[in-house]
């Protein structure tokens, strides 16, 4: 497979909905993951997102989505942790797995967005990350339910070894069904090895890497890591390759595509507005939270000129995956547009195959 081939594609969506009707905003969204697995895509992964008119519990959502398809991945993309039990969501993702038959991967972050909103509300929100590794689970290697720390890598830690299944205690539990080892249940074995982390900093990255978990990577870069977007993310990539501790290191990659192939005059004219009024936040590094980052411009014309700029971007180098992130707020024609002019025209120009069989043409 040679640089710049394209070995897993995948969508990304947010699941906007209208502040009437989020369930037709929701319907709307399963619909497209339907599309998507029609088309032959790898993976289809929904955001999480608080205090916002989108999907702000991943993995409920998910659970309808198993039952709307059959073979494609089912991802979060991500889920901050800032909010999240790590015993509880053990348990989330060991459920929605059984329920997709072995489909889904679970990616979290160590974020927690809209803290001092929340914070409001009386929620205890985790300071930032200190600049040393998390915090131990404990000499005794068990795992309790609480997520009472400061340590966002603590959450992460607990929450892999509640996927790990071990005991929480040396007892025996009497349940209706007789004697059972009080653990995460279901339990489902490999569940760890399916868990991707978002990588927004070098230590972030680097921790991902040593403790054996895939790496998911959007669209903002560290800008002390480098001057342009592309090399910073170049940065991460080889950092993570290079302090990977495990079998198999994978690397998602986010990018915003808008093709304009066979889209409609408005279409195009509303895809042109979209791209002017971000691109300018890309002409430099930028202050962004008490740091300094990088934005990548949005991949946006021809398939040809689009799978121009994929081939050339150091990022993708034969092993990374592609997710493609589509915008907030497009209309469902717009969405199932972008979906399938990248399907039908972008992809097989950078050597993506798709590896199930295609249900339905498009």
């Amino acid at each position: 497979m040679s640089a710049g081939t394209i070995p897993v594609a995948g969508i990304i969506l947010a699941g906007t909905f209208p502040e009437h009707d989020p369930g037709a905003g929701l319907e709307t969204t399963l619909r497209l993951f339907k599309l998507a697995e029609d088309l032959g895509y790898d993976v289809a992964g929904i955001r999480q997102r608080h205090l916002e008119r989108g999907v702000s519990s991943a993995l409920t959502f998910l659970a309808a989505a198993s039952q709307r398809t059959r073979t494609i991945r089912l991802e979060t993309d991500v889920v901050p942790l800032g909010y999240e039990t790590p015993f509880r969501l053990a348990e989330d993702f060991a459920t929605v797995d059984a329920l997709a038959r072995g489909r889904v991967n679970v990616g979290v972050s160590t974020s927690a967005p809209h803290g001092e909103l929340l914070a409001s509300l009386g929620r205890p929100v985790p300071p930032p990350p200190p600049g040393a590794g998390g915090a131990s689970p404990g000499a005794s290697g068990r795992v309790g339910p609480a997520a009472a720390t400061a340590d966002p890598y603590t959450l992460i830690e607990r929450f892999l070894l509640s996927l790990e299944g071990r005991a929480l205690s040396d007892e025996e539990l009497s349940t209706p069904y007789g004697p059972q080892i009080p653990r995460v249940q279901p339990h489902v074995a490999g569940l760890r090895d399916r868990v991707w982390l978002g990588g927004g900093s070098l230590r972030s990255v680097r921790w991902a890497a040593e403790h054996g978990l895939k790496l998911l990577l959007g669209n903002v870069g560290d800008g002390d890591a480098a001057d342009t977007f592309e090399a910073a993310q170049r940065a991460h990539v080889d950092a993570y390759l290079s302090a990977f501790r495990g079998d198999a290191p994978a690397i998602g990659v986010e990018r915003v595509i808008l093709p304009t192939d066979s889209a409609t005059a408005a279409q195009r004219e509303h895809y042109a507005a979209y791209v002017a009024a971000r691109d300018e936040r890309t002409a430099q590094p930028v202050t962004l939270g008490g740091r300094t980052v990088v934005f990548q411009r949005d991949l946006h014309g021809t398939a040809e000129q689009i799978a121009e700029r994929l081939a050339s971007d150091p990022t993708f180098d034969g092993r990374t995956e592609l997710r493609v992130a589509f915008p907030y707020g497009f209309d469902e024609d717009e969405y199932r547009q972008i979906v399938t002019d990248i399907r039908a025209a972008v992809l097989p120009l950078v050597g993506w195959q798709p590896a199930v069989a295609v249900a339905h043409a498009a």
